[in-house]
């Protein structure tokens, strides 16, 4: 069982994913130290923020001409509108599963 922390006093020497990642770091296969809980509202449960030790953390794995081509590629099936087949520009929403202009001029249905 992990070492639980109130919002605010978690001690140094520990930090979140997104902290880690600000500083260069993973986690790197290490288990969670410990975890931050912030209390809620209305009966609703604490969130919770599971923390690592950042003298246990990795350097961040750089980014190869692969990864940097397969994350292109991804970032173009994610923006290319199934209907018109263009690059919209921005990342279709998935609510609407069309570009805002397809969705909002539908083609009439003979």
């Amino acid at each position: 069982m992990a070492a639980v922390y109130r919002w605010h006093l978690a001690p140094e020497g520990l930090a979140t994913r997104r902290q880690l990642r600000a500083l260069g770091l993973r986690p790197g296969g290490q288990d969670v130290a410990a975890e931050v809980h912030r209390p809620r509202r209305r009966g609703r449960g604490p969130l919770v923020a599971y923390l690592y030790r950042i003298d246990h953390a990795r350097p961040v794995r750089p980014m190869t001409p692969g990864r940097t081509a397969a994350l292109a590629a991804a970032m173009l099936a994610r923006r290319t509108c199934p209907n018109c087949r263009t690059d919209a520009g921005y990342c279709i929403p998935r609510s609407l599963g069309m570009c805002v202009t397809c969705h909002d001029n539908p083609t009439p249905t003979r």
